[in-house]
């Protein structure tokens, strides 16, 4: 039987809520990513091109630092979860990718978005991905259903 780790970043608690749902549903164990240094509202004022989510945003090679590294060798399969910034995963999402041995491993990444949807998330994820069995990213609205969730994860996981 597989072993499931569903892990989320969050700053508004929408992706954390669908991070949540999504482990009610397939039984893992819930994981938060946290970064070492927390953001505040003025780091996410997305409006402010010297906002911190803002300057790491327009240098995709910036990575975060983590509070902490979650040991996963004992996990198949993990969820990664995240909100959609300028059509992107947040790069703290490419740190914890790289600070993990995913060789093996199915990687199933997740957003929430207000309005663009999932964007080039795939593109900027699949390199922080070596040796995966990577399964391409879906994205959910802020007001995502519990039937919507379920219908996805039949897809995917049976």
């Amino acid at each position: 039987m597989s072993k499931i780790l569903v892990s989320y970043f969050s700053c508004t608690g929408y992706t954390k809520k669908l991070g949540e749902l999504i482990n009610t549903k397939v039984g893992g164990d819930l994981y938060e990513i946290v970064p070492k240094n927390k953001y505040s509202e003025e780091d996410l004022d997305w409006t402010n091109p010297d906002s911190r989510c803002s300057r790491e945003m327009m240098d995709l090679s910036s990575r975060p630092e983590l509070n902490e590294i979650k040991d996963v060798s004992s996990y198949d399969t993990i969820f990664v979860g995240y909100p959609i910034w300028w059509g992107k995963a947040p790069t703290i999402i490419n740190t914890f990718l790289e600070s993990i041995d995913l060789k093996g491993k199915t990687i199933i990444p997740y957003a929430t978005y207000h309005s663009s949807g999932i964007g080039e998330s795939d593109k900027y994820l699949i390199p922080s991905c070596e040796g995966s069995n990577y399964i391409k990213a879906k994205g959910f609205s802020m007001t995502f259903t519990e039937d919507e969730v379920s219908k996805w994860l039949n897809t995917i996981i049976g």
